[in-house]
């Protein structure tokens, strides 16, 4: 689990009311004097930054100023340019950049409004520069642009090559050997039984086994996971790593035109590269290990089993897109946060995977220091960006003709064993995870109560302190075995645990649920999805009764403090219950969602368009297609492989039909303009 630190500072204007947020007392002022100049110590947002939000006609002065190719200092607009003078600007420019299939959603959300303005910190503090904007009424809001920390500090616990050898030639009951250690995904209730106590419960897992029988993954569904860099080399991830097709081999060019350049597997946002970085010394392998619980190759015979990483089939497994928001002891910034999220949106991702948030209002002061958002309203009052950048993806991820229309984004809620949720998860509209151990309790860090949507498992090695003796390493018994860089394990496997690891889980689960709606052919409204979700949790109120023992783990010395909790503190408090991935898949083979059917296509005059017939057609890969187009004189048709390509011959407008060799067919129409692109109108 990572943290962002409160918001300090941020100015809201509403038509001409100004609503001043102020976590920070306003005793800065612009000065060239630089001995005048105060600066906070450690401040939790990036100084010679702000974030704003800027009328229509100021964004559209910046970007003809833009669009001529320099580097703009200033707009032309006569009140913004005066404040720009006296903070000695650097630069100007779109928080989002363009990206040329987007930049309707972009602009309808308002999204393109949105600007960094850089300026010498030694010449003004982020503070005062945010005021002196916040009273343009050319100006919308004002947010600085903080600094996100991470909440999660401890290491992964390596598997070694000894163990993994050992584990594999004793426990190799199907084609991924370490299967048989992840309780995670399939408890017998066998684990963790000693001397007469047992604290492991059959089928206190996310329902795999049943799950598998319906769907294993696939390959069209794409999770966007936020975290550190991800080995994308990894024997038991690679297959299942997002390829970026539009994309070349080069890290310093922008082929797609999305903006970013070279992002062949996703991208870097700490350091703005295409290239992405999982080996850093200081990494603890956390998003490795986040990416194989969603998707580490299943039936390859190595390694780990994950919830959907396909069948081992060369089509299956739904595929990871990588956006690094965190390297080393690198601070990254909300900028590099909301960017990612956009571009996960833009790009294809219907999930998305964020093992971090606010520290929850009610973490003991003490340990945590001052609290956070309280509730929402704060929350949208205080992080304005961030909420804008997470609903863009909610709604424009996905689409109105695929399985899934908007996106799903699940949050992990916290490791402070407070009884709130975190923001942003806490939001109704997304899902915040609490962790559990594999008998159903609460990971005795878990947050739960208010803004927790639903429980899965996150490892618990207080719980199973017991259980550490010559032959287990702590950290192992109880915790959450998953894939890591091999500078951080040997054998590339290890263990974890938080509801940075419960987090996943869910992630993997709603993406199988994704992948089986697109097998079956349906149709969900993303809220759809999430209400099925919570629908068909384990109710775990019945396993909240009496104490929970554990014993806190103390570095080079082991487990110490023998420590108790009640129980009955989290009955009705862990959200809908613990996520089932079986009930969940078979809800969705009821009569929920509706069919799918072939989208109306939308070509440039001279352009191009593909589309692949099978994805809406039950056993479409088996089929073969017949289009007819009544007036080829706008458009016409062709096959590039498993594509459909629809080629923009005249403007104007045709009906069309696809029949597929099963006798299934669609009505749709081709729409041919001189500005159309794939989403619609430039």
């Amino acid at each position: 689990m990572y943290i962002q630190p409160r918001n300090d500072l941020q100015v809201k204007m509403n038509k001409s009311k100004i609503l001043y947020i102020v976590m920070l007392l306003l005793a800065f002022s612009c000065s060239n004097d630089l001995s005048q100049t105060i600066e906070p110590t450690e401040a939790p947002y990036v100084e010679g930054e702000i974030l704003v939000k800027f009328s229509t006609e100021v964004a559209d002065l910046i970007d003809v100023a833009a669009a001529e190719g320099s580097r703009v200092t200033r707009c032309g607009d006569i009140d913004v340019d005066n404040v720009l003078n006296a903070i000695g600007t650097c630069s100007v420019e779109r928080v989002f950049p363009i990206d040329i299939t987007a930049e309707t959603k972009t602009v309808e959300s308002g999204l393109n409004l949105w600007y960094v303005v850089r300026f010498d910190r030694n010449k003004c503090s982020a503070a005062d520069v945010a005021r002196q904007f916040s009273a343009l009424g050319k100006v919308q809001i004002v947010d600085v642009n903080r600094n996100v920390k991470r909440a999660y500090t401890g290491k992964a616990t390596p598997l070694s090559k000894s163990r993994l050898e050992q584990i594999s030639a004793t426990r190799a009951t199907t084609s991924d050997p370490l299967l048989a250690a992840q309780w995670n995904l399939i408890n017998n209730g066998e684990m963790f039984v000693k001397d007469g106590v047992v604290k492991s419960v059959k089928d206190a897992d996310v329902q795999c086994a049943g799950a598998w029988e319906r769907s294993t993954g696939d390959n069209s569904v794409i999770v966007a996971v936020l975290d550190e860099g991800i080995f994308v080399d990894h024997p038991d991830l690679k297959a299942n790593i997002w390829i970026n097709e539009d994309e070349v081999n080069d890290v310093y060019t922008d082929a797609d035109g999305n903006g970013y350049n070279g992002d062949i597997y996703g991208y870097n946002f700490v350091h703005n590269t295409g290239h992405i970085v999982s080996n850093n010394a200081l990494d603890s392998g956390h998003g490795t290990h986040v990416a194989g619980v969603i998707s580490a190759v299943n039936n390859n015979g190595q390694g780990i089993s994950s919830i959907a990483g396909g069948d081992g089939s060369a089509d299956s497994g739904v595929k990871i897109m990588v956006c690094q928001i965190f390297s080393g002891n690198t601070a990254t910034s909300i900028l590099s946060t909301v960017r990612a999220i956009k571009y996960a949106a833009d790009n294809g991702a219907v999930v998305l995977q964020c093992s971090w948030g606010y520290i929850s209002p009610a973490a003991n002061e003490f340990d945590w220091g001052e609290s956070y958002f309280n509730n929402k309203e704060e929350w949208i009052a205080g992080s304005p960006l961030e909420r804008e950048a997470i609903e863009y993806f909610t709604h424009y991820a996905g689409s109105a003709n695929g399985a899934i229309e908007g996106g799903i984004a699940v949050f992990a809620g916290g490791n402070e064993s407070a009884p709130a949720a975190g923001f942003p998860g806490a939001a109704d509209e997304y899902i915040s995870v609490a962790a559990t151990a594999a008998d159903f309790t609460p990971a005795v860090y878990t947050n739960y109560g208010p803004g927790t949507t639903i429980s899965a498992p996150g490892g618990d090695q207080d719980y199973y302190f017991e259980y550490v003796d010559d032959k287990h390493n702590y950290g192992e018994v109880g915790c959450i075995l998953s894939t890591l860089p091999y500078h951080v394990a040997e054998s590339g496997y290890g263990y974890m645990e938080g509801t940075s690891m419960a987090c996943p889980h869910v992630s993997g689960v709603v993406a199988l649920g994704i992948s089986y709606a697109t097998q079956l052919r349906r149709h969900f409204k993303a809220s759809e999805l999430q209400k099925l979700l919570i629908d068909t949790a384990v109710p775990i109120d019945s396993y909240m009764t009496g104490k929970k023992d554990y014993c806190r783990y103390v570095a080079d010395i082991g487990p110490i403090q023998p420590m108790q909790m009640s129980l009955s503190n989290f009955r009705g408090q862990m959200g809908a219950g613990q996520i089932n991935a079986a009930a969940f898949l078979a809800a969705i083979a009821s009569d929920a969602g509706v069919d799918m059917i072939f989208p109306n296509i939308y070509v440039a005059k001279g352009g191009k368009s593909a589309v692949i017939p099978s994805r809406y057609f039950v056993g479409g890969q088996s089929l073969t297609y017949r289009v007819d187009i009544e007036d080829t004189a706008v458009a016409t048709c062709s096959a590039d492989g498993n594509k459909l390509i629809f080629s923009g011959v005249e403007s104007g407008s045709t009906k069309a039909t696809i029949t597929a060799s099963n006798g299934k067919s669609f009505e749709f129409s081709i729409t041919v303009r001189r500005d159309a692109n794939n989403n619609g109108w430039l």
